[in-house]
């Protein structure tokens, strides 16, 4: 997997070239602002660029814009971004923009290797990736007038690793569920939020888009 990594604090963008080449991950590429990632992407064509929020000149959303001209431009390059923020509204945008092949994680788990390069590996398959707090925490807010509140407590846990990126496998392993159950919880879950049947992806997204706008 080819990989470009973007963010202004150098030391953070060397350990984690270093730690993703330990690990068998191409680094074809490594800047500190959003020109200089478009620059990246174009020339080498990455399957992944993992991008901060908050890059030079302002410091404010740089690399987000930069994230979403990088799925604009480049339709088979996935986006991972990294934040030291807990803020829903940024993998909100991502996803409601391009629900494929983008990711949101937190910047703390860039030091455990597996998670990282699990959540590399799902964007650069085409799945969406959100940081397991952003979701233990929203589930958390859930009330009376919130369509979350629906759920059952088992349908609201099939739901967080749905939005983390697990697939129905995947959430059975986790669940210790058969494939059918998860495939009945689902199926409450999008008749619970209003989701009309349409393909299963484009709905597995709405479904966490929901999630993200009731926090």
């Amino acid at each position: 997997m080819r990989v470009v990594i973007a963010d202004d604090e150098v030391l953070l963008r060397e350990g984690l070239s270093r730690l993703l080449t330990e690990v068998g991950v191409d680094v074809v590429g490594s800047v500190g602002d959003g020109r200089a990632l478009l620059q990246s992407v174009a020339l080498d064509l990455p399957d992944v660029a993992i991008v901060d929020i908050k890059m030079p000149p302002t410091h404010t959303d740089e690399g987000l814009a930069a994230a979403l001209a990088i799925r604009e431009q480049h339709h088979a390059v996935g986006v991972l971004v990294l934040s030291h923020y807990l803020d829903s509204r940024y993998a909100m945008r991502l996803l409601e923009q391009h629900p494929g092949s983008v990711g949101y994680l937190l910047k703390e788990r860039v030091s455990d290797v597996v998670v990282l390069v699990d959540a590399l590996r799902r964007v650069a398959d085409g799945e969406s990736v959100v940081d397991p707090t952003i979701v233990s925490r929203l589930l958390a807010r859930r009330g009376p007038g919130n369509l979350l509140s629906k759920l059952t407590e088992r349908e609201g846990d099939v739901l967080a690793l749905m939005a983390q990126g697990h697939s129905n496998h995947g959430i059975s392993a986790q669940l210790t569920l058969s494939p059918k159950t998860v495939e009945r919880h689902i199926g409450h879950i999008f008749g619970k939020l209003d989701l009309i049947e349409s393909d299963d992806h484009h709905r597995r997204v709405l479904a966490v888009l929901t999630w993200l706008r009731a926090s």
